[in-house]
């Protein structure tokens, strides 16, 4: 078995007896449908949107509450159309990795074709043009991560392709943001059509984001000529075009090994995975675990799928941003980046094996139940206790989980302001003892300690990537991992800084105990499993 249209007809029974799902609706007919009448674009075609989003539209198409699939564009990395969409007939192989051991294995086929968003390419960008003119166009959605949204550098300046593209014009878009707002301007010259724009990215308010990015383009064309005021006031125009915001929640890991010697052994053949000219690393089927949630604010100007029947929530901005902050600071991304640093630091690569860990169990419970449910923003569609009860006990242990703490650690910087600085904020707000928080001060004391490049045996650890990352290992290079004498006080300066945590924590009481934990893990091997089983 393959995984093709021709392969899917001729060993139905096959596929049927490897207890693979296959699609029920007519895929042809949804496909002419998509043709003729688009309803949905989405921006970033990797993983996340193949075995997610994908399925949403997979469970419409099934149950007869759509007749269009999704038209995949991807704007960075053309390999994936080529190689895993085209070679695929636009198919892709879901297998969800539940944490009983089993998997469920699923054809997904809710995506009518894979399309570059390439400006450079006469025929592409003529497609793309001709899709956005349509009446029936509803909804372009975006998983290109939050860096798909950035037109500027660290220091302010724009990007060399944004550059470009305002100089240039529409016609020549390079930049993500810029052949957004190229084919709004289509858009729009068809007579103001109405749109919603939707980033489905894991990043906080993520619809003001990806709208201030397509503003401040679209601004720039209006002043250099290329496109009349009007069209500024119409991607301003909530009511004309929309951009709603959204949570998202899915692990969904890099291809694994394990799941490519399972599917041959059932004998669908070629599910290697590629690495593309982008280095993308990236297979014909997806492994992700089970649970995943979608949050929309429901605002769209041109109508809708029916999202809600495929188990999206559908509700208003403060919902979707309650949500967000309930899994952000409290119920998920604190105990992950917690548990990546001393897992980093006691030698695990697996998330799964940190969970049978009875030290680290004690500081992921101890950080989410102890400390952050009293403080806990609660969106009212979920259970704040229930989704950590999920997370720890379901999630976080899943041994076909393949994910790594490495992966959770990179650019701790740029999230321990939101993970954990909003838990301070919301203590010193509601009059709440910091001094009896001690998971959150252990985290940031073993992210100080994961920098020195060390792990709790003395052996030399890589440390994942971060944008901030020299400039902190700068400030502490004078201390030593081993000798605790050596500690001079290099941590005031960095907890001082409240564009890291969100406030500044050296005029807080946390301090003193975030440095006398820092001291305590330069005591040489053992002394991170020592500093944690002391103190939990």
């Amino acid at each position: 078995m393959k995984l093709s249209l021709g392969s899917m007809m001729s060993e139905r029974s096959a596929w049927e007896k490897a207890d693979v799902k296959l699609p029920s609706f007519d895929i042809r007919a949804m496909r002419e449908e998509t043709e003729r009448t688009p309803e949905w674009v989405h921006f970033g075609a990797g993983n996340i949107f193949r075995g997610f989003i994908g399925s949403i539209s997979q469970r419409l198409l099934d149950d007869g509450l759509a007749k269009t699939g999704i038209i995949a564009c991807d704007t960075f990395d053309y390999d994936i159309i080529d190689r895993i969409y085209s070679a695929h007939d636009n198919l892709t192989l879901n297998v969800l990795l539940n944490p009983d051991g089993t998997v469920t294995k699923e054809i997904l086929a809710g995506v009518a074709k894979g399309v570059k968003a390439d400006f450079s390419d006469g025929p592409s960008k003529a497609g793309l043009k001709a899709v956005f003119r349509a009446p029936s166009l509803k909804m372009l959605s975006f998983t290109i991560t939050e860096k798909g949204y950035q037109l500027r550098r660290p220091d302010g300046s724009l990007l060399p392709a944004v550059e470009s593209d305002m100089a240039d014009g529409p016609e020549s878009s390079r930049h993500a943001m810029a052949v957004v707002a190229a084919l709004l301007l289509e858009r729009f010259n068809a007579g103001r059509l109405p749109l919603a724009v939707v980033s489905m990215d894991n990043c906080s308010r993520n619809g003001e984001k990806l709208k201030a990015s397509v503003v401040e383009m679209a601004k720039a064309w209006v002043e250099n000529g290329f496109a009349p005021r009007e069209y500024l006031d119409y991607v301003e125009d909530e009511s004309a075009v929309s951009f709603p915001w959204s949570m998202i929640d899915k692990i969904t890991p890099r291809p694994h090994p394990r799941v490519v010697e399972m599917l041959a052994k059932d004998g669908i053949e070629g599910m290697e995975p590629i690495v593309t000219s982008r280095k993308t690393f990236i297979a014909p089927f997806v492994n992700a675990e089970k649970p995943q949630y979608l949050v929309v604010e429901d605002r769209f100007p041109n109508g809708r799928p029916a999202l809600e029947k495929a188990g999206v929530y559908m509700t208003d901005c403060d919902t979707v941003n309650r949500t967000e902050k309930m899994k952000v600071t409290t119920c998920l991304n604190p105990l992950h980046t917690a548990m990546s640093m001393y897992g980093c630091l006691l030698g695990y690569t697996l998330i799964c094996d940190e969970m049978k860990d009875p030290d680290i169990v004690k500081l992921v419970r101890r950080l989410g139940y102890v400390e952050g449910l009293p403080v806990v923003v609660d969106p009212g569609i979920l259970s704040p206790k229930a989704f950590i009860d999920e997370v720890v006990e379901e999630r976080l242990p899943n041994v076909f989980m393949p994910d790594d703490p490495r992966r959770i650690a990179t650019d701790t910087s740029q999230k321990v302001g939101i993970r954990f600085g909003e838990t301070v904020k919301s203590y010193i707000a509601a009059g709440r003892d910091l001094d009896s928080l001690v998971a959150l001060p252990l985290a940031i004391a073993g992210w100080m300690r994961y920098l020195l490049a060390v792990n709790d045996a003395g052996e030399a650890m890589e440390v994942s990537p971060d944008p901030l990352k020299d400039s902190l290992q700068k400030a502490l290079a004078n201390v030593v991992w081993n000798d605790p004498s050596s500690y001079r006080g290099e941590l005031r300066g960095i907890l001082a800084n409240a564009s890291i945590f969100g406030t500044d924590l050296s005029a807080t009481p946390l301090a003193d105990r975030i440095e006398g934990y820092f001291v305590r893990l330069l005591a040489g091997p053992g002394s991170a499993r020592a500093l944690l089983k002391a103190e939990l």
